[in-house]
């Protein structure tokens, strides 16, 4: 197994189920968001709203293409899909695995959309966000885990389960 990526909305777990997944399988962890603040020098947020959302988009695949890592766990910003050449990029370099929620959990959970640094149009609603992204997550997928087990423990048993189940 060389990298392993987690996709889906944000506010699914991408971040803290990867650091326990790197942590279990003795990896590395990289948030391709850290990676963006870094090259632009500038919070996500912050960067989102000096650049909009379809030129911040083009900077993320820019960011995540210039990844090159093994053995690492990649936690992609939930807007990874709306560029095919970063996610097909991600999928180069590893299996990637879609943390699903349900709309419900994820409105449940987010309550700073316009602060968050979630890529959206003026306009759109989380549940806009969510029915377009959700197919191409789908699409891209090669593992589909249920991301609200109910624990974080359940819901990476869950990912490590699948991944055993893929091997």
């Amino acid at each position: 197994m060389n990298n392993i990526t987690l996709i889906g909305m944000p506010g699914s777990g991408k971040s803290t189920v990867g650091v326990l997944l790197a942590k279990t399988l003795g990896f590395d962890f990289l948030d391709t968001d850290l990676l963006i603040q870094k090259r632009e020098g500038a919070l996500l947020q912050e960067v989102l709203d000096a650049h909009g959302t379809e030129e911040f988009l083009d900077l993320e695949a820019d960011a995540i293409c210039s990844v090159d890592c093994e053995r690492t766990v990649i936690a992609p910003g939930g807007s990874v899909i709306c560029r095919a050449r970063g996610i097909e990029h991600l999928k180069s370099l590893g299996k990637v695995i879609y943390l699903r929620i349900p709309c419900e959990v994820l409105e449940e959970r987010i309550h700073n959309m316009g602060s968050r640094g979630i890529a959206f149009q003026p306009g759109e609603t989380l549940r806009d966000i969510y029915e377009y992204r959700t197919p191409l997550y789908e699409k891209y997928a090669d593992i589909i885990v249920d991301g609200d087990k109910g624990s974080l423990e359940e819901t990476l048993a869950a990912v490590l389960q699948a991944l055993i189940g893929c091997a």
